[in-house]
């Protein structure tokens, strides 16, 4: 696996490593993962990233930890995205955004038909992550943020959709347009994107589809009309 620099990796990029890591173990679950200190070297980031990715595999129930003993992979593997060879480099941000805006209303809708209380659990405690995330922080927001998109996406009960969430979100997390991602989240969007959050999360728990749908087409345009606003601002830099 080819390591990121360390100038441009951050969590999500510990994140989706990981992901392919414990797809190569699926199946035998109980393997245990090497040190944070040894994944750290292999992976080519900090430590910090490296457990702030850990942190939200275990939310999801992919990994388990006992103290004293380590890290271990738990009985589900995420789906392995499909293959990204050429696609950063023949893509860019508004063509993610527009595929999102494609995807990601669909799996909300679908959630809140289909969302069971785990899921549903599992989504509240995403988003409580995030409230206490502070807005300076936009490595571990984006982590989180990530997270509870992909809970939502893993809720809609669609598995080919789903690798189809990972392998977009492994696109949009490209190192590469780090700093874009960074423009288009500063404090007061951040919290605007995190009632957003609360919006789509409330039409799902309540089963409310068509809203759920809406609620997150709203969020994504936001968040296209803030990246385009980066770009801008990007091109405009000497």
């Amino acid at each position: 696996m080819e390591k990121p620099s360390r100038y441009l990796a951050n969590s999500s990029t510990a994140l989706e490593q990981l992901r392919g890591l414990i797809h190569q173990h699926e199946s035998t679950p109980g393997t245990p993962l090497p040190t944070e200190r040894e994944l750290a070297e292999n992976l080519g980031v900090g430590r910090r990233e490296v457990r702030r990715a850990l942190d939200v595999l275990e939310e999801e129930g992919r990994i388990w930890r006992k103290q004293g003993k380590g890290t271990f992979i738990g009985p589900a593997a995420p789906v392995s995205p499909l293959a990204l060879q050429g696609l950063v480099q023949q893509t860019n941000m508004l063509e993610v955004m527009e595929a999102r805006l494609q995807i990601e209303p669909s799996l909300a809708r679908l959630a809140a038909l289909r969302a069971s209380p785990e899921n549903l659990a599992l989504m509240q405690r995403m988003l409580e992550r995030i409230d206490n995330v502070n807005p300076d922080d936009p490595d571990l927001n984006e982590l989180w943020d990530s997270a509870f998109h992909r809970a939502i996406a893993e809720a809609a009960g669609n598995r080919l959709m789903l690798g189809l969430f990972d392998t977009l979100d492994a696109v949009r997390r490209e190192p590469a347009w780090h700093h874009l991602r960074e423009l288009a989240r500063t404090p007061a969007k951040v919290d605007r994107y995190n009632d957003h959050h609360h919006r789509i999360m409330i039409a799902i728990r309540q089963r409310q589809p068509h809203e759920a749908a809406t609620a997150m087409r709203e969020h994504l345009l936001d968040l296209q009309h803030a990246l385009i606003q980066a770009i801008h601002l990007e091109d405009d830099t000497p």
